[in-house]
């Protein structure tokens, strides 16, 4: 007998990096890079990857609020599941961006836990 079982649904996830004073385009690049083959390593789809070139993150969102809107279109146009940030959110801004989303917000530290958590299994 032949047992079908439910195909889990792979993640639909969209990384997002912040281009700050003092790192170049290409370090970034790198960056989004690695966090993609980490995104991959968790199990994840990465459909796209968005930057923003801002002096510093900002308090709310880490991103700005016209592009933390867009990306929330981007995320429904694209049912993403994930959204994936290259550096490290407070809770508040975490929290911010899940309640904005409506989606699974991670940083760069959790994605790895994640991978660590998964793999422990």
């Amino acid at each position: 007998m032949i047992e079908t079982r439910p195909k889990k649904t792979q993640e639909r996830a969209l990384l997002i990096g912040l281009e700050k004073m003092g790192v170049s385009k290409w370090d970034l690049q790198d960056s989004l890079e690695e966090l993609r083959e980490l995104a991959s390593s968790a199990g994840a789809k990465v459909v796209d990857t968005v930057t923003q070139k801002l002096p510093k993150p900002t308090a709310p969102y880490y991103i700005g609020r016209g592009k933390a809107e867009s990306i929330k279109e981007s995320c429904q146009d694209q049912q993403v599941t994930s959204v994936i940030f290259n550096d490290e959110l407070s809770p508040a801004q975490g929290r911010n961006l899940e309640n904005l989303f409506a989606r699974k917000v991670l940083d760069r530290t959790q994605l790895i836990l994640d991978i660590f958590a998964q793999r422990a299994r």
